[in-house]
């Protein structure tokens, strides 16, 4: 269990959850979760990708656990410090055990550097307890529907418990899921945060609605983000400036806002 002060503290301290310190507190992810257990229809995993590109889900290489852990041991001998360790994939963190590895490893080593994950969900409640002990202490979780009818059409599978669902039941199982692993981590003092693609013409009249059932499920910070059109998805166009403006100043009058979010890579590493 995570006290209240130590969560307003790790709050304060995390770039991805105060933009004020934004670009004074580095990134360091570990892509050592390459397998997910759902299908976002907008995904695009990519390995030995352009390092030119900054994209979500991409990675130029999985790392194993112990070279993880060796990437950390060297940015911490450069005497770099100000920085908080996190895996967000490929896949999801916690469909991967080496996630739990890796992140338990570095806390025996580092227990004063944060560490976060990025996560569907669809585990957050089953997995709470391993989140814990691997010294994690702050969350994101990307909820894009308040409900399967507006899911169905973002997500074609959830691979849960041994069966795969698909279409509205795929996002039944999902959002369910997610409601309630949210509800768990806030409970045990989990740093929370989600985060939510806009999705012109599918999820765009709903975030307002979304908005208010995590509201009411807890959640204290809200970041959406644009559609990158890949995947299934690859012919859908991405929000206007003014569109992603619009959602989130409406949205914001429900629950506060990230603005700064730059939907890093896998794999990215920036030390100021």
């Amino acid at each position: 269990m995570i006290s209240d002060i130590a969560q307003i503290e790790i709050m304060q301290r995390h770039p991805c959850f105060n933009g004020d310190v934004h670009d004074r507190v580095g990134r360091v992810h570990l892509p050592i979760a390459p397998r997910c257990n759902i299908q976002c229809n907008f995904c695009e995993h990519n390995v030995c990708a352009n390092l030119t590109i900054q994209h979500p889900g991409w990675t130029a290489k999985v790392l194993s656990v112990c070279e993880a852990v060796e990437l950390v041991h060297s940015i911490a001998r450069s005497g770099k410090e100000n920085y908080v360790i996190g895996v967000a994939g490929p896949g999801d963190p916690l469909a991967n055990e080496e996630t739990f590895d890796a992140l338990s490893v570095l806390h025996n080593y580092y227990p004063r550097i944060l560490k976060c994950i990025s996560t569907n969900g669809l585990l957050l409640g089953e997995k709470l307890s391993q989140i814990l002990a691997a010294g994690i202490s702050a969350v994101t979780v990307t909820v894009n529907a308040p409900d399967s009818a507006v899911g169905k059409f973002i997500y074609s599978w959830v691979r849960y418990q041994g069966t795969i669902y698909r279409g509205q039941e795929a996002a039944e199982v999902l959002i369910s899921s997610q409601l309630h692993g949210i509800k768990m981590a806030i409970d045990a003092g989990l740093s929370l945060k989600v985060n939510t693609v806009l999705i012109p013409g599918v999820n765009d009249t709903h975030l307002v609605r979304l908005a208010s059932l995590l509201r009411e499920t807890g959640v204290s910070l809200m970041n959406i983000i644009p559609l990158f059109s890949a995947g299934r998805m690859r012919d859908y166009r991405a929000p206007t400036c003014d569109e992603l403006r619009w959602t989130r100043q409406a949205c914001g009058v429900v629950i506060p806002q990230f603005y700064r979010c730059e939907q890093c890579r896998a794999d990215v590493v920036y030390l100021p």
